[in-house]
């Protein structure tokens, strides 16, 4: 009896070693069908403020706008102010 068993066991073996051959085979085979597209555009990622990985460009952030005016006031009160200490 035992010699019935190896052999149905070297045979459910070679059957399974033959399927996944096959199926690895047909992978393969799709993986070439597929279009290779290796443009710039699709290998570029772009990661947001928090941390987050998109497509997609982040929107541009908005610029706070000063006074100049007041800022160069301020400096000229601050050399003013050095000159009259020295």
């Amino acid at each position: 009896m035992s010699k019935n068993q190896n052999t149905f066991i070297k045979k459910q073996k070679a059957e399974l070693k033959k399927r996944k051959q096959k199926e690895k085979l047909e992978k393969k085979l799709e993986r070439k069908a597929q279009p290779k597209d290796g443009s710039l555009d699709n290998m570029i990622a772009y990661i947001d403020e928090f941390g987050n990985i998109s497509d997609t460009p982040p929107a541009p952030p908005i610029e706070k706008k000063t006074n100049s005016n007041q800022s160069n006031q301020n400096r000229v009160k601050t050399n003013q102010n050095f000159r009259n200490h020295e």
